[in-house]
């Protein structure tokens, strides 16, 4: 039993050296391309209700295998979303967003069935975006964009469509007796004013 672990210890790392040496058959290198496909025009105001906003820089990209024209990786949308609360006394949280894609009969381009519908996160989990009166935030995106939205004359429109939550914008003033030096001074006063 010695003898044949012996001899299996020995001859292991010679078959290994021999293996690893082995010529390999390798077929041509696959080069892998972006397809990036520009989308007009390059900046767009958007507003909905008190929340106003500019998308910029999108374009829809997809990677190719370069001769064959296989889709290694599907389309996506990218660009900038900035949103900004144009209300002088409401706060505005913001929950999410999604983006649909819609066709020149005015109905919604479905996506393909192995990818998600595109959405856009304002916010970790059990948090929301905060934007008091006056604020912005801008946000970057990557979204699935449908393959049939590729074709020509397809896609008419894009749709942003959000969910916030506007609250009251409050603001108080408190007032607070205070004594220096054995100085006295009236009670306390509490003005308060809504915006």
């Amino acid at each position: 039993m010695w003898t044949r672990l012996g001899l299996v210890a020995v001859l292991a790392p010679i078959a290994a050296a021999n293996f690893g040496c082995a010529p390999r058959v390798t077929g041509p290198a696959v080069v892998i391309e972006d397809k990036v496909y520009t989308v007009t025009p390059v900046a767009v105001t958007v507003k909905a209700g008190i929340v106003t906003g500019e998308v910029t820089g999108m374009k829809v990209t997809e990677r190719v295998e370069k001769g064959s024209g296989r889709i290694e990786t599907p389309a996506q949308l990218t660009g900038s979303l900035k949103l900004k609360n144009t209300s002088a006394d409401q706060t505005v949280r913001l929950i999410d967003g999604k983006i649909l894609y819609i066709n020149a009969g005015g109905l919604a381009i479905k996506m393909e069935d192995s990818r998600t519908a595109p959405a856009l996160r304002f916010a970790s989990y059990g948090s929301a975006e905060r934007l008091d009166p006056g604020q912005d935030v801008t946000q970057l995106f990557d979204v699935a964009f449908p393959a049939e939205a590729l074709k020509a004359k397809k896609l008419k429109e894009i749709r942003l469509e959000l969910v916030y939550l506007p609250s009251s914008y409050r603001e108080e003033k408190l007032n607070f007796s205070v004594s220096i030096g054995g100085q006295s001074t009236p009670v306390a006063s509490l003005k308060s004013a809504s915006r």
